[in-house]
């Protein structure tokens, strides 16, 4: 079997290619990004730089067996326009080609993020309009819709949709924390106060167990949405308690307020649109994925989060530029210099 997995170097990617070199199914695996690795994946593992909103793509394709879609560029978020090009035409670009090749399977990382406003547990059939104030949601839920025309274009194509929860994992440590958190960001265990923000509650997992996930429905007959989540839902005053932090009771509207400062001073990268996200996903209920991919994760929430945490005390990275390690004072003065969220 020969998989394509296109946006190789992040977070789920580097944890996909392990799962997919340990099966002796796959024979041949192409790690597809922007940037070549130093980072060498493993025996299968051959690595092709290319981006997705202006290379071709389909050469690339010819002769998989599937294609694992997991590119996305959440940074610069103060430039919409441009995370746009790369995440929703360059997903469209990357759809095209699966069609031109002839690809039999797709698998696409879409996200609890494109998700309606609801309460929950909800399964894979809710809506998925996401929340439009923050660009990662406009994208995500854009690309349900553009996946809803293939499907009726390309019949013979068998579409997997995955909606993972928050993925963590310790060697993903520095890149989020670059990404969400920005250079003024404490490590962790350095936090002495954790907010209670009413409603705010994150379902979670372990990039390994995501990866798994993934794995499974590009090499299973499986087709369709599947949500991804370990228990159990994270609520802030477990935060505080794996933080040993003390918990201070913040209404949503001094939150928002105090994001939305951090954000306008430059003090962070993230809109204060991704809070509303946090705020207004529902949970998800994933017994799908548990009874058609008989997937169950190893790690259970607090776990996950507790490696990210080592990984953000010890500026954890890989070999892969999305990855690299936290380079101390000198990266966050860099990080400062590039604007905060005004560059990629």
């Amino acid at each position: 079997m020969r998989v394509v997995v296109v946006g190789a170097t992040g977070n789920v990617g580097t944890s996909l290619i392990a799962a997919l070199e340990s099966d002796p199914k796959v024979t041949t695996i192409v790690g597809v990004a922007r940037r070549q690795p130093r980072w060498e994946g493993g025996p299968k593992t051959t690595f092709r730089a290319a981006d997705i909103s202006t290379d071709d793509l389909q050469d690339i394709f010819s002769g998989a067996d599937a294609v694992i879609h997991l590119a996305w560029l959440f940074q610069p978020m103060r430039r919409p326009i441009l995370t746009w090009r790369n995440n929703v035409l360059g997903g469209i670009r990357v759809f095209n080609a699966v069609a031109e090749a002839g690809v039999p399977k797709l698998v696409y990382a879409s996200s609890v993020g494109a998700y309606s406003p609801g309460g929950g547990p909800v399964d894979e059939s809710w809506p998925t309009h996401g929340w439009p104030a923050a660009p990662y949601g406009r994208e995500k839920a854009y690309l349900e819709r553009v996946l809803d025309v293939f499907e009726l274009e390309h019949p013979s194509t068998r579409v997997v949709r995955m909606r993972p929860g928050f993925i963590f994992k310790r060697e993903a440590a520095s890149e989020q924390r670059r990404l969400f958190g920005g250079p003024f960001t404490p490590r962790a265990g350095g936090v002495p106060l954790i907010p209670d923000i009413p409603g705010l509650r994150l379902q979670i997992l372990h990039t390994d167990d995501a990866a798994r996930a993934f794995h499974l429905a590009a090499t299973q007959p499986v087709k369709g949405a599947f949500n991804i989540a370990a228990e159990p839902v994270l609520d802030m005053p477990t935060l505080a308690e794996l933080l040993d932090a003390r918990l201070i009771p913040v209404p949503i509207s001094l939150a928002r307020a105090a994001v939305a400062a951090a954000w306008r001073l430059r003090l962070i990268p993230a809109t204060p649109g991704m809070l509303d996200i946090a705020l207004h996903i529902p949970l998800m209920d994933t017994r799908r994925a548990r009874e058609e991919l008989d997937w169950t994760p190893r790690h259970a929430a607090p776990e996950a989060l507790l490696d990210f945490l080592s990984g953000l005390r010890e500026g954890a990275g890989m070999d892969t530029e999305p990855l690299k390690p936290d380079r101390g004072l000198r990266g966050r003065i860099e990080e400062v210099a590039t604007g905060v969220g005004e560059r990629p």
